[in-house]
C-alpha cells in the first residue's frame, strides 16, 4: 500500500508524514501522472465543453498528482538528503513532462479555446472570469500556438530547465554544509556574546570536535559571528566563505549552469515571441514590462544612493576613530554598524534578545493575528509531522470553525536550506459544497536553544518570523472556489505585500506589550527600549535599499541581455553591480552563484518584487497608523479585500478597494527616512 495514493486518514486530511518513505514517491507521482492523463481524457471527449465540464475540471484535475509533488518538493527544501536528491532527478522530468503534455495537447486547447472563445456569452463571475483568462493564457504562454518543431523544443528546454535549477540549489546547499570555521582557541572568540559561544561549542560537539567551537554559513552561526566578532582575519575568512559558494572552479561551481539557465530562458521566452525572458514574465504582472521596472528601482537608487554613500562614510570615520581602521571593508560592515548603533540608540541584538524568547514570541504572533482577525491556533500533536523540531496548530476563525493547519519549523538542520519561507502543502478551494482548507506552513532558520538558554531572538529574526507568519495569513486566510486563484496565487509583485505589512506591528509598543517580555524575570520591553528600536529602524535604511536595488538590478540585467554574450559570469555581475557598489568589490566573490532566488526559486525577473511591495506595504499601513493598529474596520477590509481574495481580481482593483485609491510611494520614502 502505497499512503499517498490512499485518502488521508490523519486529523483534517494531513499529510501522513508517520507513514512515507522516500520509495513511496516515485511510484505514487507515475500512478497519479496516469490518474491525471485519464482527467485530461474525459475533458477531451466532451462534446460541448463549457465552463464547468472543461476549464473546472482542468483545474481540479490531477489532484493526487498536486498534493504528492507538493509534499516532495517541500521536503527536498526543509528535510532533503541524497535518497530525495536523486529521486528529486528522477521525478522533475517526470512532472515537467506531463505539464507539457497537457499545456500542448492540440484536442485540448482546443476545447478550452471554445469555452473562451464564448466569453461574453458565459455571464461569469470576477472570479470565473480570471480562471478562464488564466487558463488560456497558461496555454498560450507554454506553447500551444507552437509547431510540432517548436513544441518539441519547448519541451526539451524545459526539462533542461527542471534539472538545472535543482543542480543549482544541491551545489548551494553542500557548499553551505561542508563548511566550518574551527577555532580552537578562546581569544579568537572576543567581542562574541556568551550564548553565540555557547552555541559554537555545541555545534562542534555534535560535530565531534568537542572543546572546540565551530563556526557555519547557516544564518544563525554566520550573521553574529560577523556582527560581534573582533579578530578581524576570521571575520574576512568567514566572509570570504559565504561570497564564494558554488564559484570556485570544483564540481559544486554554479557558474555554467547560471550560463546555461539564462540561455534556455532566453530561448524559452523567443520560441514563445518575445524579446526576452523578463518581458515575457512581466507580462502577468503589475509592473508590466522591464522599463517600468527600471524605472522604478532606478528612481528609488537617486534616492537612496546619497544616503548610502553618507552611512557608509560615516561607519567609516567611526571605524577610524575607534580602532584606527584605514580600510573600511566588507566584512567590516556588520562589526561596525552593530557598535555605531549601539553608540547612536543605545541598542543592539544582546540587549533585546532576552524580551524576544522564540515560543513567546510565536505566541505574540498568533495574539496579533487573533486581534486583528479573530483567529485563534492550538498545537495539535495528533498531526503527523516531517521532522520532531517541527509543530503543527490547527487555526480556527472567531466563530470557532476550522480555518486551516499551520506548520512552524524554526531551526537549522543539515537538510534545510538557509534562509526563510512560506510554502503550502494543500490550498484552499471549494468544490461542490465541500471546502478543503489549507495547510501552510512557515519555515525558519533561527538560534537554537543552548543547554542553558531557550532560543532567543534577534529582532531581525523577529521581523523574519512576522515577515513570513504574514505570507502563512494569505494562505489560512484564503476564500476562493479555484486553488490556482487563492491564498497566495497572485501577481508576483503582489505577494509580498501580506509579509511585508505584517512586519510593521513588530515596531509598534502596542503590539510588543503582548509578547516581548525578559525570559528570565517576565518584565515586559521598556517603553525606553522600544522607542529606540523605532528611531534605530532607519539606521542604514539607505544602504540596506542600495543592497535591494542592486540585486533587483542584476536579476534584470541577467534576464534582458542577451546570454550569449555573458562569457564570465564574475565580470557581468561586477560590471551591473558596479553603480551601487558603496565599498571596494572583493576578488573573488559573488553573489550570483549561490542567489537562489533568480535560479531556483521563482523570483527570476521578479527580484524587484521586495521594493515594489514596499511601497504598497507602507502606504496601507499607514491607514493602520491613522485608524490605530487593531482597528477591526481597517483589519477586516485588509483581510476582506487582501487576504481573502488570493488572485480573483487584478491586485490593482483589490488594493483600490481596501485603501480607496492607488498606492502612493510617499509613505515609503518617509518610513525609509530618503526624503531629500
Amino acid at each position: 500500500m502505497n499512503p499517498l495514493l490512499e485518502n488521508f486518514n490523519t486529523p483534517f486530511e494531513t499529510a501522513p508524514f508517520h507513514l512515507i518513505n522516500n520509495e513511496h514517491f516515485l511510484p505514487a507521482i507515475q500512478a497519479s501522472i496516469e490518474m491525471a492523463r485519464e482527467d485530461i481524457k474525459t475533458i477531451k471527449e466532451n462534446s460541448h465543453p463549457d465552463f464547468l465540464n472543461t476549464i473546472v475540471a482542468l483545474e481540479n484535475s490531477g489532484e493526487k498528482l498536486s498534493r504528492a509533488a507538493s509534499l516532495f518538493f517541500n521536503l527536498n527544501a526543509a528535510e532533503t538528503n541524497e535518497e530525495i536528491q536523486r529521486l528529486a532527478k528522477e521525478i522533475s522530468p517526470l512532472l515537467s513532462a506531463h505539464s507539457n503534455d497537457v499545456l500542448l495537447d492540440e484536442d485540448l486547447f482546443k476545447q478550452v479555446k471554445e469555452v473562451y472563445d464564448r466569453k461574453d456569452q458565459l455571464n461569469l463571475s470576477t472570479e470565473e472570469s480570471t480562471l478562464l483568462d488564466k487558463t488560456y493564457k497558461s496555454f498560450i504562454r507554454n506553447g500551444s500556438l507552437l509547431d510540432e518543431a517548436g513544441k518539441k523544443k519547448l519541451r526539451d528546454i524545459d526539462q533542461q530547465l527542471s534539472m538545472l535549477g535543482l543542480q543549482f540549489g544541491e551545489n548551494v546547499l553542500k557548499e553551505t554544509n561542508n563548511y566550518e570555521l574551527i577555532i580552537s582557541e578562546e581569544k579568537d572568540l572576543a567581542g562574541l556574546p556568551e550564548g553565540v559561544v555557547e552555541a559554537a561549542s555545541q555545534v562542534a560537539e555534535e560535530k565531534g570536535k568537542k572543546g572546540k567551537w565551530v563556526f557555519t554559513l547557516a544564518f544563525p552561526s554566520y550573521i553574529p559571528f560577523m556582527t560581534y566578532a573582533s579578530n578581524r582575519d576570521l571575520r574576512k575568512k568567514l566572509f570570504i566563505a559565504y561570497n564564494t559558494k558554488a564559484c570556485k572552479g570544483d564540481q559544486l561551481d554554479n557558474q555554467e549552469i547560471i550560463k546555461k539557465i539564462l540561455q534556455l530562458k532566453n530561448q524559452r521566452a523567443k520560441l514563445l515571441g518575445y524579446d526576452n525572458f523578463a518581458s515575457f514574465v512581466l507580462e502577468e504582472r503589475m509592473a508590466a514590462d522591464g522599463a517600468q521596472v527600471l524605472s522604478f528601482l532606478n528612481e528609488l537608487l537617486e534616492k537612496a544612493r546619497p544616503k548610502a554613500k553618507a552611512e557608509m562614510a560615516e561607519l567609516a570615520d567611526f571605524a577610524r576613530k575607534k580602532d584606527q581602521l584605514d580600510d573600511l571593508q566588507k566584512w567590516d560592515v556588520s562589526y561596525y554598524a552593530e557598535k555605531l548603533k549601539m553608540k547612536k540608540y543605545q541598542v543592539d541584538d544582546e540587549l533585546l534578545k532576552p524580551y524576544f524568547e522564540l515560543n513567546r514570541t510565536i505566541e505574540g504572533v498568533f495574539a496579533t493575528a487573533k486581534k486583528l482577525y479573530g483567529i485563534s491556533f492550538k498545537e495539535n500533536p495528533q498531526i503527523p509531522v516531517y521532522h520532531p523540531e517541527v509543530k503543527a496548530y490547527e487555526v480556527n476563525d472567531e466563530r470557532g470553525n476550522h480555518l486551516a493547519v499551520l506548520y512552524a519549523d524554526f531551526f537549522p538542520r543539515p537538510g534545510k536550506r538557509n534562509g526563510a519561507w512560506m510554502t503550502i502543502y494543500r490550498g484552499q478551494k471549494r468544490t461542490g459544497n465541500k471546502e478543503q482548507r489549507p495547510h501552510v506552513s512557515i519555515v525558519c532558520n533561527f538560534t537554537k536553544p543552548t543547554k542553558t538558554k531557550p532560543s532567543l531572538l534577534t529582532f531581525n529574526e523577529v521581523t523574519t518570523l512576522f515577515h513570513e507568519f504574514g505570507h502563512a495569513l494569505h494562505g489560512m486566510l484564503a476564500d476562493g472556489n479555484f486553488e490556482s486563484l487563492s491564498g497566495t496565487n497572485v501577481y508576483w509583485d503582489f505577494v509580498e505585500l501580506p509579509s511585508q505589512i505584517f512586519e510593521n506591528w513588530c515596531y509598534e509598543k502596542e503590539c510588543l506589550d503582548l509578547f516581548a517580555k525578559h525570559y528570565q524575570t517576565g518584565e515586559p520591553i521598556p517603553e525606553f527600549l522600544i522607542e529606540r528600536i523605532k528611531k534605530a529602524a532607519n539606521f542604514h535604511q539607505g544602504y540596506q535599499t542600495v543592497r535591494q536595488i542592486s540585486l533587483g538590478l542584476l536579476d534584470m540585467a541577467y534576464h534582458t541581455a542577451d546570454p550569449d554574450k555573458i562569457e564570465d559570469v564574475f565580470a557581468f555581475e561586477k560590471e551591473i553591480m558596479k553603480p551601487t557598489e558603496l565599498l571596494e568589490p572583493v576578488a573573488g566573490t559573488m553573489m550570483s552563484a549561490s542567489f537562489s532566488h533568480i535560479f531556483q526559486g521563482g523570483y527570476a525577473a521578479g527580484y524587484y518584487s521586495y521594493k515594489w511591495a514596499e511601497v504598497l506595504d507602507a502606504d496601507a499601513f499607514e491607514l493602520f497608523l491613522e485608524k490605530g493598529i487593531f482597528d477591526k474596520e481597517t483589519a477586516y477590509s485588509f483581510r476582506d479585500n487582501i487576504l481573502a481574495m488570493g488572485g480573483k481580481e487584478h491586485p490593482d482593483v483589490l488594493y483600490k478597494k481596501f485603501r480607496g485609491r492607488s498606492p502612493k510611494p510617499d509613505a515609503l520614502i518617509k518610513r525609509a527616512g530618503l526624503l531629500v
